[in-house]
């Protein structure tokens, strides 16, 4: 573990957040994939209509050539990208924030030997969030994606969960779990955040924001109605799925943020461009009365 320092187009574009709602947004950038300096263009322009306060990006690429979270966010984001892991290319996670970021902890998730191929990653970001949210734990967590690896994302979920409970110890504050976890709301690594079953003998309970805001809708984040999922597909046959995820830690009274608001963003397409392979998750959180 490394302790660094660093010193839209939704469903609901119309909806008007009060000054007590923050934003999350997650979204899966897929690399520079496809047609990037078009797929850049929609990007940009549908973060900077969503404006998210804070932002936990997957398959984000940082290299000396290239900096896809710097070319997409607006001036004034702190970003913090994944620094351990990284296959070559620079391709892993990141945060943005609108506001301070403090201390960082990054986790090695290469957990098993089945999991190299792939960058996975947990950052744990302390954020600086305004009154009167408070200090707030910011997880942009990215578990292995292959579908036969639950072994792995139980191990890394677990992993990025006593971390957080091991901070939170220390310093009472929000947490905010996001990211593309590759597993479906029936996986085991899903069904221990959600504090359905327990895992390495704890347990805990995150509120699912989709879930809470849409309970009889599936909000598939990975489908096959956007074509950029079978235009580069890596297994025989792709089927539509939700494993894109914005969760809010409970203490014994339920999720210390209410969950105000949920949608799918960038979930159709600009002309014929889409955004990504994946559609993004937007949440509008608020401190309850």
């Amino acid at each position: 573990m490394h302790w660094p320092h660093s010193n839209v187009w939704t469903t609901w574009t119309g909806f008007r957040r009060s000054s007590s709602e923050r934003s999350v947004l997650t979204l899966n950038l897929w690399g520079m994939g496809g047609e990037w300096r078009d797929r850049r263009a929609v990007l940009r322009e549908g973060i900077g209509r969503l404006k998210p306060d804070l932002i936990a990006f997957q398959e984000a690429v940082k290299s000396a050539e290239d900096d896809t979270v710097a070319e997409l966010v607006a001036p004034g984001y702190r970003v913090v990208h994944q620094t351990m892991g990284l296959l070559g290319d620079g391709n892993g996670a990141a945060i943005a924030s609108r506001w301070p970021v403090g201390e960082v902890r990054e986790l090695d998730q290469q957990l098993t030997e089945r999991t190299a191929d792939f960058p996975a990653t947990t950052l744990l970001a302390e954020i600086g969030a305004p009154h009167p949210v408070g200090p707030l734990l910011f997880v942009s967590h990215l578990p292995s994606w292959k579908p036969q690896l639950e072994l792995e994302r139980e191990l890394q979920t677990l992993a990025a969960v006593r971390a957080v409970e091991e901070l939170v110890a220390e310093r009472p504050m929000h947490v905010v779990l996001a990211g593309d976890l590759d597993a479906e709301p029936e996986a085991a690594s899903i069904r221990f955040l959600r504090g359905l079953q327990s895992l390495g003998g704890i347990s805990v309970c995150y509120r699912d924001a989709w879930a809470t805001t849409h309970p009889e809708e599936p909000g598939d984040t990975f489908t096959t109605r956007n074509p950029l999922v079978l235009e580069d597909s890596e297994v025989r046959q792709e089927v539509s799925r939700r494993i894109d995820y914005v969760l809010v830690r409970c203490d014994e009274l339920g999720p210390t943020l209410e969950i105000a608001a949920c949608d799918l963003a960038l979930a159709e397409p600009v002309g014929e461009m889409w955004a990504s392979d994946h559609f993004g998750v937007v949440a509008d959180l608020l401190v309850p009365s």
